[in-house]
């Protein structure tokens, strides 16, 4: 299948993403925090990428702006995980250069669905 980076700081939430990840076939790559994120996508190039907006070292924004700056990765697909679910914050991180927006916690369908679209 597809290769994913789940880039995430809480261990159990990443942990619990890349066990679903794998069931469905895709091969995970994970990351702790902002600054791993980017050594990782440096390394591995994956066709996708979980990134949680609440990071330490650089946050989801930052790592995003460096993603979409960079011509080897700016096509790259980016779907936020965050705990923000206020009205306007979807439209706040799709206007920040990320693909899609699902908010934690993280439902096994939602997340699935996210991943087929993005993948197409």
């Amino acid at each position: 299948m597809s290769k994913i980076l789940v880039a995430e700081d809480n261990p159990p939430n990443r942990e619990l993403i890349r066990e679903i990840l794998e069931a469905c076939g895709h091969e995970v790559i994970e990351a702790g925090d902002g600054r791993q994120a980017l050594d990782k996508l440096e390394e591995n190039l994956p066709d996708l990428v979980l990134l949680d907006i609440q990071m330490p070292v650089l946050d989801g924004y930052a790592v995003v702006r460096e993603v979409r700056k960079t011509p080897r990765l700016a096509t790259l697909k980016v779907l936020a995980l965050t705990a923000y679910a206020m009205q306007g914050d979807r439209e706040k991180v799709l206007e920040a250069g990320f693909d899609g927006y699902l908010t934690k916690p993280v439902d096994m369908v939602s997340l699935s669905k996210q991943i087929a679209q993005l993948l197409r």
